[in-house]
């Protein structure tokens, strides 16, 4: 029975923290069962805004008080992404265009944010939301498959609206019914590039959240051998391991955090790259 029921509790535990606080749009009220399109993931949505606005903050505020002559540490920092993510953006998108370099910038460093989440132990803000009488939380955005999909199909979106704004309606026309093969295979191109185009933002979804998720949901049974610490002597040494792994996990995961971020972030200009490219860039 004290085996079944440890088990149970395991289970629980792992369960409560991979669910989401959910809205019910249509009855307005917290329900965890919900589903549905009008369920609103309440907690991704609002940890995604926060993240977000401090990004916007931050980074305006070390452009409004930036200085040429003695530079902060934090401005040097900053200076160091931007740069970074300028000289990406030159290296692989082909056209001069206000809009890549700002988009990619924001990309890298708001993913990168939502993913660093993760690196904050699973039970603090869950269990603090908890004691205000929050039944679920989860921090980290990006384990929101949600979240991860709504940023790809943006991007599916500019795809679109750059391939028209290059290329035209007829050369963009062209290009779908005469590639790979000659014109009158035009149906089999068409399949082609729907495949093609549906693949893009469902890959950059799928990628980001399903390494995210595995990252939390590891940091999450770290955290069940942890709370092992006073179940006699094998369940101390079983806690002492929990240590050592959450430690080697957190190091190890904050490249992957850094890595996730970058190639989303690559991805979106890749793929806005290849939309503004047109046959004359040949």
């Amino acid at each position: 029975m004290a085996a079944e029921e440890g088990h149970h509790d395991s289970g629980s535990y792992v369960l409560h923290h991979l669910t989401n606080l959910k809205l019910d749009l249509q009855t307005m009220s917290i329900n965890p069962e919900a589903t549905g399109f009008w369920v609103l993931n309440l907690d991704s949505a609002i940890f995604s805004f926060v993240l977000g606005l401090a990004f916007v903050l931050l980074f305006h505020k070390v452009a409004k008080h930036a200085s040429s002559d003695t530079p902060s540490g934090l401005q040097n920092f900053v200076e160091m992404i931007v740069e970074f993510v300028q000289n990406q953006v030159k290296e692989i998108f082909p056209h001069a265009n206000s809009l890549v370099a700002p988009l990619a910038l924001t990309i890298f460093v708001w993913v990168f944010l939502m993913n660093f989440m993760d690196l904050v132990p699973v039970d603090w803000l869950p269990g603090a939301a908890g004691a205000l009488g929050v039944p679920y939380l989860k921090v980290v955005p990006s384990t929101d498959v949600n979240i991860t999909f709504g940023m790809s199909l943006s991007v599916f979106v500019l795809m679109y609206i750059f391939n028209f704004k290059f290329k035209g309606v007829g050369g963009f026309t062209k290009e779908v019914l005469t590639h790979p093969f000659p014109w009158f295979l035009a149906p089999i191109n068409l399949v082609l590039r729907i495949v093609e185009d549906v693949a893009k933002p469902v890959s950059l979804a799928l990628r980001l959240f399903g390494n995210l998720f595995a990252g939390e949901l590891i940091f999450i049974l770290i955290a069940l051998m942890l709370a092992q610490a006073f179940n006699g002597i094998a369940g101390a040494v079983l806690a002492g391991a929990g240590v050592l792994l959450h430690i080697g996990w957190a190091i190890f995961h904050i490249l992957v955090i850094t890595l996730q971020a970058f190639v989303f972030m690559v991805l979106t200009v890749v793929y806005l790259g290849a939309a503004a490219e047109t046959h004359a860039d040949h």
